[in-house]
């Protein structure tokens, strides 16, 4: 084996996991078609994306501070990496861009919580007017490969998509139930919250039955 190349980790079951290490083997060279102007646009739509560092949902961190949309995708990401040798054959690489992309049309207009989302059935359309809006500087392959994410999320037919959807259920409810919330923070709604998801996947159906003993605790009702 080249010394100089790290080898592939393996499950114990003998399937390759995604080398965490595998941008560092051979790093892409500079597109040829690379310009000033285009590495501008690419920089600006990175400045504007740093709003979602500002938008703040219902949830508390366990300071007791307002959790912000770009750290709930953060940890979204965590968790995926976390639990990625336990959810059978999947693109990691797809998983972590859905991840990263899947609330990146709230940078404009803000999170709708959950228990409010039934009242406002033009967030989808907004969100991806707004992410159309916040990726107008990329150049136009990398601006359809982000709107391409985004929907995929959205439609939750990919193996992938449904993954991450049912994770960032899980990380919500997670931070519910660890944040430093008001007496008057509804948890009970997170005990059906995003069921549909978690339960198809089972993993995740058994982490939740772990976490919803914390939100029933939470909610003052029985354990489920």
């Amino acid at each position: 084996m080249d010394e100089g190349r790290k080898s592939t980790p393996v499950f114990k079951d003998g399937r390759p996991l995604v080398s965490l290490n595998a941008m560092n083997d051979s790093p892409p060279a500079l597109s040829t078609e690379t310009t000033p102007s285009d590495l501008e646009g690419r920089l600006r739509f990175i400045q504007e994306a740093e709003r979602l560092k500002d938008v703040l949902r219902s949830g508390r961190t366990s300071s007791g501070r307002q959790e912000s949309t770009a750290e709930h995708s953060w940890r979204l990401g965590l968790l995926a990496m976390t639990l990625a040798d336990q959810l059978g054959p999947i693109d990691m690489t797809r998983v972590l861009q859905l991840c990263i992309v899947h609330d990146l049309g709230e940078a404009l207009h803000g999170d709708v919580p959950a228990v409010l989302q039934h009242a406002d059935p033009g967030k989808s359309a907004r969100e991806r007017e707004d992410l159309c809006t916040l990726t107008r500087s990329l150049p136009e392959p990398i601006r359809q490969q982000f709107l391409a994410l985004w929907e995929e999320y959205e439609a939750a037919q990919t193996r992938e998509a449904r993954l991450v959807k049912a994770m960032d259920k899980l990380e919500t409810i997670i931070q519910h139930n660890q944040g430093a919330n008001g007496p008057d923070f509804d948890h009970g709604f997170n005990l059906g919250y995003g069921r549909r998801y978690t339960d198809a996947i089972p993993v995740l159906a058994t982490l939740r039955e772990r976490v919803d003993l914390d939100t029933a605790r939470l909610a003052g009702r029985p354990a489920p």
